[in-house]
């Protein structure tokens, strides 16, 4: 299988394949909080702390994963270790941002499967959750700072954030609208934001290289379906794969755009789950470090747990389910992204591109407030805003507010935005502080 690996020089430091391996395991075990906390996490990995990509780069490779179906952050993860070295340094950075996740959530699992019972997890990642919030919040703050520098880009964060907060309009609406903006008034003024740091373009891909690398990509893909047919394995575990493979394909907007769907799916036309159980496959989810989508692990886990009678099938189906949804992303990097190197040098395109990057902001902005509501408030409820269009507001009901979050939370802001500590540091003093209050509730 023919590789594309025409790496791009680094913007400041090029790291050894040893460092990028460590910083995205790290990464990778530490990845609450969904895809802002994630993006979150490696801008100031790779950005602020490492300075390997600068600010154009990193923000040119998120413009690009946004317009993907798919896990955003886990491809983001892909793209830089794609940069910094080819073909496998982008397999190691993605890999290494999933895997922890999904061993987790495979040993959930089996405990659901075995015992029903998982309460006990809720404490678990208490403190981390109100260090990722602070950790978000500064993201946007950065964000803000170094990509809202006209009052047409500060717009255009505005209205998606309130096309999504408000409207609930679907992310791949918000975006398609904010590049048809970007292009637009590029043209109409002839002013873009074209990245600065050209000097280090790629290589001219090859298409034939390009088609060959797609082939072989496509066919490591399908691989698990071929073996499946081969042995005869139990149709759930065959009808389950070629689900989750045509899924993968269509996942726009991030996990809750396709949850429900799967859900039903998997509820009234295959029978995989109870009615609840994707509930609880989701709260399981969001205790865990890694994608959303990972919640779909938890569907081929009980899938495999039924149609192969155990444990062992258990595993089996939430590996297919992983393998079918998260390969894509792979090949849509390391085909795609060459290409997408050489638009850099466009003006007009970079006027879109940047109009992305500013609707970004008030897409993170809008999964920061959810997330903090979330972490800082045991109840939320909607208030309808204009019924008859079916327009909600999410509002906190405040009695439930959670002191201890909320403490936890200041520190954390603190630590980041006072003391200057590292990411590191503070998501390991906010994880003892949240383990010690759990301890003490018990006693």
């Amino acid at each position: 299988m023919a590789a594309i690996d025409d790496v791009a020089k680094s913007d400041s430091a090029q790291p050894t394949l040893a460092e990028l391996t460590s910083v995205f395991a790290r990464i990778g075990c530490l990845s609450f909080g969904g895809p802002a906390a994630q993006i979150a996490m490696m801008h100031r990995a790779v950005v602020e702390e490492k300075r390997w990509l600068s600010e154009e780069r990193f923000l040119h490779a998120l413009n690009y994963c946004m317009l993907l179906p798919g896990p955003e952050a886990q491809q983001l993860a892909t793209y830089i270790g794609w940069l910094t070295h080819g073909t496998r340094g982008g397999v190691i950075s993605g890999l290494l941002f999933i895997l922890p996740g999904l061993v987790v959530i495979t040993i959930l699992s089996a405990a659901y499967a075995l015992w029903q019972e998982t309460t006990w997890l809720a404490g678990l990642f208490f403190g981390l959750k109100a260090a990722v919030l602070a950790i978000v919040v500064e993201a946007v703050i950065r964000l803000s700072k170094k990509t809202l520098k006209s009052g047409f880009l500060c717009l255009v964060a505005a209205t998606a954030f309130v096309a999504l907060f408000i409207f609930s309009v679907p992310f791949p609406v918000v975006v398609l609208a904010a590049a048809s903006a970007g292009f637009l008034n590029a043209r109409r003024t002839g002013v873009t934001t074209a990245p600065t740091d050209l000097t280090d373009l790629h290589a001219p891909p090859s298409p034939g290289r390009a088609i060959m690398s797609l082939i072989g990509w496509i066919i490591v893909w399908q691989l698990p379906l071929l073996i499946l047919w081969a042995f005869s394995a139990p149709d759930g575990l065959t009808s389950l794969f070629s689900f989750f493979s045509k899924m993968a394909l269509v996942t726009f907007g991030g996990a809750y755009a396709v949850l429900a769907y799967v859900a039903q799916v998997g509820v009234e036309q295959y029978g995989w789950l109870k009615p609840g159980e994707m509930l609880d496959g989701l709260a399981l989810a969001e205790t865990t470090p890694g994608p959303l989508v990972l919640v779909l692990s938890f569907v081929g886990f009980l899938t495999g747990f039924r149609e192969a009678s155990g444990v062992v099938g258990g595993v089996l189906g939430a590996l297919l389910v992983a393998w079918a949804t998260f390969v894509p992303s792979f090949i849509f990097i390391f085909a795609g992204a060459p290409y997408i190197e050489r638009l850099r040098g466009n003006r007009i395109l970079s006027g879109a591109l940047s109009a992305i990057t500013a609707a970004i902001v008030g897409v993170i902005l809008n999964l920061a407030i959810w997330f903090g509501l979330h972490v800082l408030f045991r109840e939320v409820g909607k208030v309808e805003l204009v019924p008859s269009l079916g327009l909600e507001l999410a509002l906190p009901v405040w009695a439930s507010l959670d002191p201890v979050a909320a403490v936890l939370f200041v520190l954390s802001a603190v630590l980041l935005f006072r003391m200057k500590l590292g990411m590191m540091p503070v998501l390991g003093i906010c994880a003892a502080a949240g383990l010690a209050v759990r301890l003490a509730a018990l006693m």
